[in-house]
This record gives C-alpha cells, structure tokens and sequence, in this order.
C-alpha cells in the first residue's frame, strides 16, 4: 500500500461482511459509501451461509479478506429467517445469530488487518445485570469476541451502556438514532417550533431505566417530561421476568396534553399498551410512542385495535433491526431510515476519524 493510501486506509480497505439478516440494510449503506468515496466496486464480500440437516452451521469467505479493514454486520433480531432442522422449519434465533458471527470471525482466520462487528442491537442485552443467579450473557458475549480478536463493537441506543464495562480496554460505541427519530416525527406530524413553544407536549419514560433518555428527548424537544413507575411481583417470574402489577404515573397533569412515550424498545409492547390507556383515562390527547427498535414479539394485533380505538396515534421506530412488511404498512407504524447515518460511521471508523459529532445526540435536530 502506498504511503498516501495508507493515510487514507490505516488499515486497509474496508470490506464489509453482511450476514443474511440484514442484506437489505446493508446494500442501502454500501451504496452510500461508493456515492460518498467515488467508488466503482461494492465494499460488500461475498459469504454464504450453511445449514446441515441436523441444525450445525458454518459460514464461508467467498473472496479474499487479507490486509482488508473489515466490518462485520448482523441484526441479532431478524426473526424473519429460517432454516432446516431434522425436517422442522426453525426459525434463526439470537443465539445462532450471534453464533454465525463468530463463524466469521473463524473464517477470516487472522488474515484481515482488522475486524470490527456492527450489532445494531446488541446482543443479549436486556442480560446486562445479574440478579441472583442470572448467566450474564451480554458481558460474556462480549467479552468472548474480544477474546477472538475483534478491535471494536459499534451498536445502536444498547439498553444499559455500562455494559461495556465487560470490556475497558476495547473499543465500544454505543450510537443514538435520536436525532432522525426527532426530525421524522416532527415531519411527520407537522409539529412547528410554535407548536413547541405551547408546552403542549409532554415526553413520557415508561420506567426509571429510560429516564436518561427521555431527558434527551425532554431537552431537545424543550417539552415537560413524565415518568411511569413500574410496580413488580418479584416472587414470581413470567417468561423469564417478573410480572408488572402496576404502572404509577409521576409528573405534570396531561389532561389536552399530547403525549411522546420514548424507550430503547417495544418488546411484546404490554408496558406501552397499558401506560397509553391511563394517559387517554387522564384526558391525554395524541399519543406517539418513539423507540429504537420495535421487535413486537407477539405480533401487532394489540397495537391495531389501540389505534382503531383511539388510545394510539402513531408508533416511530428504525430499520435498524427486522419488522416484518406486514407492519411496516401499519397505518400507524412509522420506519424511520438509518442507512445514511450507519454509512457516516462506517466512513469515519475506516479512516480512524473522529466519530465524536455523529455521536452527539442533539446534532442536525431540524425544529421545524
């Protein structure tokens, strides 16, 4: 590599392996980067992924990776991919997600100048804190693809960032989708900087855990902010958590008030449901709820009758991990596009420049 090149590329030139579960996302990002760089070749290379019949995997580099930069991506979430097991159809879970990654990783076999891994959800982390006798499995995920060799893990609004602390001396960033979540929902709704001059809004944290981020929003957005408390049953354990007893709300009166609630996720989204009924039983008017990643894990019935009667207006989520078409055309699902802002930090990442603007989380917020 020449001198100038290597100024440019201090460690080589970028490829990216996209695994399967977010092709879609990926071929978007890369043809940014070839717009952004003048390029005339894709930075994507070439793998396939394979089943046996019994369920074991394996994963091949169809092209050479040596002396390259590489970038692996993977949305953990996709549940949308299936494979064949002793003739069942099984769906693709976290695990062997996770799991394919490090086939990667095994596959690159030390060649590549060196590797980085995008999740944007990260893996296992809602396992970020042990209680009692709890595995930890996001602080040994991580912990396990440093041992690999992995440089550095860029995710997107992890649901606790001291995660991290598994790994102190390995790169992790932790990137927000604030700023385009903002800007679409404003759009949108046609919400005006007189509008938010009125204090007619109030941001709404579903629990304590998503207070901080609430805050943002509540600063950004200059509006009051809410917070719901959740009370749990810690003598029982419910699909793997303690049920909710009760949601208590704190905070300013909402009655003509409209209403943002905004959280990292919308897991089945019974939290969401039932905070939206006690907000309409207050008198709230219009109620959004705002998250990085909408899984709906028990599919999108609920939310359908919500918006039929009233009691929702409007959900705004990311393409940053799997939903299905058949809710992306929800009248009141709203997709916002991530593709441009994972190619700015992929460009900044392969040039080792500094990422600190693309992680503010108020930068480029357009208040109509």
């Amino acid at each position: 590599m020449s001198e100038s090149k290597f100024e440019e590329f201090p460690y080589g030139e970028l490829g990216i392996i996209a695994m399967k579960n977010i092709e879609g996302l990926a071929k978007e990002v890369d043809e940014l980067l070839m717009k952004k760089n003048g390029a005339t070749q894709s930075y994507l290379l070439k793998i396939t992924e394979s089943r046996f019949s019994n369920g074991e995997g394996k994963v091949t580099i169809d092209e050479s990776v040596r002396g390259r930069d590489i970038l692996i991506i993977s949305d953990v979430g996709n549940y949308g991919l299936k494979y064949n097991m002793f003739g069942e159809q099984t769906i693709i879970g976290p695990d062997e997600h996770f799991q394919d990654i490090k086939r990667v990783i095994s596959a690159i076999n030390g060649k590549a100048s060196r590797i980085n891994v995008m999740m944007p959800l990260l893996y296992s982390s809602r396992q970020h804190r042990r209680k009692s006798r709890e595995s930890l499995d996001c602080a040994m995920a991580l912990q396990e693809l440093e041992s690999m060799g992995v440089d550095g893990i860029y995710t997107f609004d992890v649901h606790d960032p001291n995660v991290q602390n598994a790994i102190p001396l390995m790169t992790f960033e932790n990137i927000y989708p604030t700023a385009e979540i903002v800007n679409y929902f404003l759009e949108k709704e046609k919400i005006t900087t007189d509008e938010l001059d009125k204090k007619d809004m109030i941001i709404i944290s579903p629990d304590t855990g998503a207070m901080d981020r609430a805050i943002y929003y509540s600063n950004i957005l200059k509006q009051d902010i809410g917070l719901f408390y959740k009370r749990r049953d810690y003598t029982k354990v419910v699909d793997g958590k303690n049920p909710i007893i009760e949601h208590k709300y704190i905070g300013r009166e909402v009655e003509g008030k409209d209403i943002l609630i905004v959280d990292d996720m919308i897991a089945s989204g019974g939290s969401v449901i039932d905070i939206a009924k006690q907000l309409k039983k207050q008198n709230a008017k219009r109620i959004f709820c705002a998250v990085s990643f909408a899984l709906f894990t028990e599919g999108p019935d609920k939310f359908d009758q919500m918006y039929n009667e009233g009691f929702i207006n409007g959900v705004y989520s990311t393409n940053l991990t799997y939903v299905p078409e058949s809710i992306k055309n929800k009248e009141w699902f709203h997709a916002v596009d991530m593709s441009e802002l994972m190619s700015e930090f992929i460009h900044h990442i392969n040039r080792e420049e500094s990422i600190s603007i693309l992680l503010d989380k108020t930068r480029g917020i357009n208040i109509l």
